[in-house]
Order: structure tokens, then sequence, then C-alpha cells
């Protein structure tokens, strides 16, 4: 009975997790306020300080870490290494910019506000760490993330996630006796994160291409999503065993399938997890705000909030506008980066166990922290009210020329590969999908680039930009999957033209139900060509052959509109416009 009544028990803080999740989130989004809010106020409403459910918000913490984790193993699929060499000045330039005055400035502010140097110094550097998972979701939900100034934040919070390693080796320096640390012991733990980062790139480069073809072949899903589990998981794991961060390892690992034929695949495998974990996150962090601390150190907390978010966000404006940023972009830019982060716990729990930091100051700094990221969502929809509204931004956009828009193609057989020689020719850029691995290697010893993934879902197309498509050519082979592709864009992106190859007359009315621009059937040009050719040979006339082939044509899309559900109106029309045609001829 006992361990019934402890089932139970897990069972409940599992359902009020979730609860609280679906009950906040869309509420707070449909009042403008954002998802972080809605999930930061759900925590604390369930967690210690609230409803009770839960008594140890820092273990679910630790598990919902995974959920940023994986979000920089997406990031990372979207940095290939050429892009990530050509942000390497954002990076180490103005990362290195923002870091250093922000640092400097806000040890200042910890000395005025009574700490010591060393308690100062660690308390600024910690709140210096940016929040990754509230300015990824941000950006991500204002659209921003791939835009040029959503580039720049991400580099900054990059060279940020970098610099967590030489502040703790500067806490372990600062700590009582922490001067006595040898050369040697400094050295070897650089070694030893130097190896990580070493063995993590040959693995990538060398096994987790063969491993995922190897699983494709078998065709097990859920090995699939297994193995990019293990990808994340793995990578995060070397890089915590190196000393470094694990965010930073799940990065470098996709970073280093960016440019993979799975890279697709991989990151609809991910995103359920990652969204998951990542409400999680924000849902611990709410559960982890500690009202009894607060209340005793009230007056401290909020000098510290107002103080630290101010000077840090007149920093960051000072320096954006320093490296000839607009106005406006810098103010938002203030405006999302001015709080703490995640990883000041791990800063200050190190400072903690140097004996830099005392119990009471580390609830107090991580308090202050834990308020700040409560508070970011709000400063960003003041600023999204009140602030400057920035005009349309050119930069990094192309004027378009001809047809130098974008197209996805579904399926790279015989059929996909003679569709897109078009495209191509007229320099229009393709992304192309397919789940045959042997078609994938084939096509990339031509020089094309093919990545796996399931048309058949949602996520894959979204991924492989079916959003942002000017035109949908789904040219699979079996009939049932075209007709499934062509039903989920049709109804998830109903703005972009879906063209589907069709097997036979059945298929092609199949695709004409579902809603496509424009279907062929793969053997009717090929066919008409060849008859149209026969008629020649035979002695047939050139033009009078050209006649009746167009004639042909047109009896047989008047079958089809006839044919078609929902299409006698539609044949009839086409009946009598072709007549009228006849006629004014």
């Amino acid at each position: 009975m006992a361990d019934a009544s402890g089932a139970a028990g897990e069972l409940v803080q599992v359902v009020s997790l979730l609860a609280a999740g679906v009950v906040a989130v869309p509420l707070f989004k449909r009042l403008g306020l954002g998802s972080v809010l809605g999930y930061l106020l759900a925590g604390l409403a369930i967690g210690p300080f609230g409803l009770g459910l839960f008594t140890d918000a820092h273990a679910i913490l630790h598990v919902a870490e995974l959920g940023v984790v994986m979000f920089l193993f997406i990031i990372g699929l979207e940095m290939e290494p050429s892009r990530l060499w050509g942000m390497r000045r954002a990076i180490f330039g103005l990362g290195l910019a923002q870091v250093g005055a922000c640092i400097a400035a806000l040890t200042l502010v910890g000395i005025g506000l009574g700490f010591s140097p060393a308690v100062a110094f660690v308390a600024g550097t910690g709140f210096v760490l940016t929040s990754t998972a509230i300015v990824m979701q941000l950006l991500e939900e204002r659209g921003a993330l791939s835009t040029p100034k959503g580039q720049r934040i991400v580099a900054i919070l990059l060279l940020e996630d970098l610099a967590i390693v030489p502040l703790l080796a500067v806490v372990a320096l600062l700590a009582p006796g922490g001067a006595g640390t040898t050369g040697t012991e400094r050295a070897v733990a650089v070694l030893i994160a130097l190896a990580s980062v070493g063995a993590l790139v040959a693995a990538g480069r060398w096994l987790l291409n063969p491993l995922f073809r190897l699983l494709a072949a078998a065709k097990a899903r859920e090995v699939m999503t297994a193995a990019a589990l293990l990808v994340v998981l793995g990578a995060a794991l070397a890089m915590q065993l190196g000393g470094l961060s694990m965010a930073m390892g799940a990065f470098l690992a996709g970073v280093l399938l960016s440019e993979s034929s799975f890279r697709h695949q991989l990151e609809a495998d991910v995103e359920p997890f990652r969204g998951i974990l990542l409400g999680l996150f924000f849902l611990g962090v709410g559960m982890s705000l500690d009202l009894a601390v607060i209340a005793a150190n009230a007056g401290l907390i909020l000098a510290s909030v107002a103080a630290y978010m101010a000077v840090k966000s007149l920093v960051i404006y000072a320096v954006a506008r320093a490296l000839r940023a607009a106005h406006a972009e810098a103010q938002e830019r203030a405006a999302l980066m001015a709080q703490g982060g995640e990883f000041a716990f791990v800063l200050y729990a190190a400072a903690a166990g140097a004996g830099i930091l005392d119990a009471t100051t580390n609830a107090v700094l991580t308090a202050t922290v834990i308020l700040s990221m409560a508070v970011t969502p709000l400063m960003v929809i003041a600023f999204d009210r009140l602030g400057p509204k920035a005009a349309p931004s050119t930069d990094g956009v192309e004027a378009p020329e001809n047809l130098a828009g974008s197209a996805l193609i579904v399926g790279f057989g015989r059929f996909g590969q003679i569709a897109t020689q078009p495209l191509l020719s007229r320099g229009c850029s393709v992304s192309i999908i397919d789940t045959n691995a042997e078609n994938i290697r084939l096509a990339e010893s031509f020089g094309f680039k093919v990545y796996y993934g399931d048309g058949t879902r949602l996520d894959i197309l979204r991924a492989a930009g079916a959003g942002t498509a000017r035109a949908i050519l789904v040219c699979v082979d079996d009939g049932a999957t075209a007709t499934r592709i062509a039903e989920i864009a049709r109804s998830e992106f109903p703005l972009v033209p879906v063209l589907a190859r069709a097997r036979d007359r059945e298929h092609a009315i199949a695709l004409i139900e579902a809603g496509v621009a424009y279907q062929i059937r793969e053997t009717v040009e090929s066919a008409l060509a060849l008859g149209e050719r026969a008629l020649v040979t035979i002695g047939d006339d050139p033009d009078a052959a050209g006649e009746v082939m167009e004639e042909v044509r047109r009896r047989d899309a008047e079958r089809l509109a006839l044919e078609t559900v929902g299409g006698i109106y539609a044949g009839r029309e086409l009946i009598r416009g072709n007549a009228q045609a006849h006629r004014a001829g």
C-alpha cells in the first residue's frame, strides 16, 4: 500500500506539472504576456511556496536543464561551420566587449550594495551570464531568431556560454587558499577539456553520419529518435566530464551535424523533448523562487534586482551603440538580455562550495537572478508597447532576381532529380529531403545536398523550410505517401502552392481533391511525346501532329475534371470554355 501511495503521489506531481503548463501558458499567451511568464508563475503556484505539491524545486531544475541543452543542440543544427566562422567577429568581438564591460560595471554595483570585492565580483559575474533559455524562447516567439539582430544576440549568448569555463577557474582562484592551486592541476584541467572537445569533433566527423545511415536503412523510427537523444546527451556528458558546459557540448554536436543529410530528421526528433523540458525548466525556476528569503531580505533583493538590471541594460545599450547598432536594436537587446541566467546558479554554487559566498548571500543572489528572470517577459512586453517601432530592415536580405525563390523537394528519385534541374539552372535555392539513404548517398556523389527526412511528418516539413518555401514539389514514388504529404502541406501551409507527381489517373484525382495547385501523371508527358514522335515518323506533318497532341491533352483534362469529386461543374465550365475558344478561332 505504501508503494502504491508513493506511486500515486509521484503521478500527482507529474499531472500537476502538465496541468500547470497546459492551463497557464495558453492563458498568458492569450493575454499577450508570453509563455515564459506563464511557466514561471505556474511553477510558483504549484511549488513549495504555493500549493506545496513539490518540495524540492532544484531536483526538477537539474532534470529540466536538459531542455536548455537540447535547445542549444537545435541552434547548433542551424549553424553550419561556415556560417559560424562568419559570425566569429560577433562572437569574439561583440560578445567579449559586452561581457567584459558588464562584469566591470556589475562588480562596482555589488560593491555599492555592500558586498566585499570578491563577493561583488562573483555576484556581478553571475548576473552577466544571460538566461539562454529565456532569450532564445523570446526570440523564437518574436520570430527574430534567424534575423541578423537575432543572430547577433545568439553570438553573445554563445560567448557567455564559453565564458563559464574561465569564470569557474577564477572562482577557484578567489577561494580561500585557492591561489595555492598548482599550475600542473590547472594545465591538466585544460588538457582534459581540450581532449573532450577533440573527441567530440572526431566523433562528429567520422562516426555519426555512418551510424545514422545504418539506422536509416533499418527503417526503425524509434531507434532514430533514441539515436538523436543519444547524440545530444552523450555530447553534453562528454563536455561535462571535461569540465565544460553541457549546453556547449550539445551546441558543438549540433554544429558538427549541421551539414549532415540527417539534420532535419534530428531536429524533428529532438524538438518535442526540447519543448517539454524547456517548459519544465521554467516551471522549476518559478518553484525555486524562495518567498521566505525574499521576505527576510526584501529590501536588499529588490535593490539588487533594480540595480543589476538597470546597469546591465545601460551597458548593453552603450556597447551596442558603440559598435554601430541602431537605436531600436540596442534598446531591444538591452530589454532582452538584462536578466541573469541559469549559469549564475552554477557559478554561485561553485562560489558557495569554495567558501566565497555564505548560505544567506547565496540565497539572496539566487533569488535576485530568479526574480530578474521572472521580470524579463514584462520588460519585453513594455518595450514592445512603449519602445520605438523599428523600420523594416533589409540587413542581410537580398533583393529577389528572376526566379530566385526557394522550393522544397520531397523525394529525390528519378522523378525528383529531373524536376529539380530546371530550378537549379535558373538559380533557385532548393531544399531537398528523402527517406532513401541510398538515394542520398548517390545524390551527394553528384554534388547534390539531400537531407534525410520523412515528408509525412509535419515537424520534418517545418524543419525543411516548407513554411517559407515558394513552392512544395511532392516527387515521392508511393501514391498514398504523396497524397498524405499533399494533405498536410495544404492544411498547414495554405499559402504555399503544392505541385505533385501522380502515379495514375486515380491518384491524380486524389491529389486534386487534396487541393494541390498542379499535378501530373508521371508517364503522361513521356507517353504523349512518344506518340507525337510516332506520328511524325510515319509521315504526319509536325504541325498537324502537334495539334493532335493538344487535342488529346484537352480531352484528357476534361475527363479528369469530370471524374473529380466536386469537379463536375468545373468540368462543364472547362468544356464550355474550350468550345467558345474553338468558335472564336
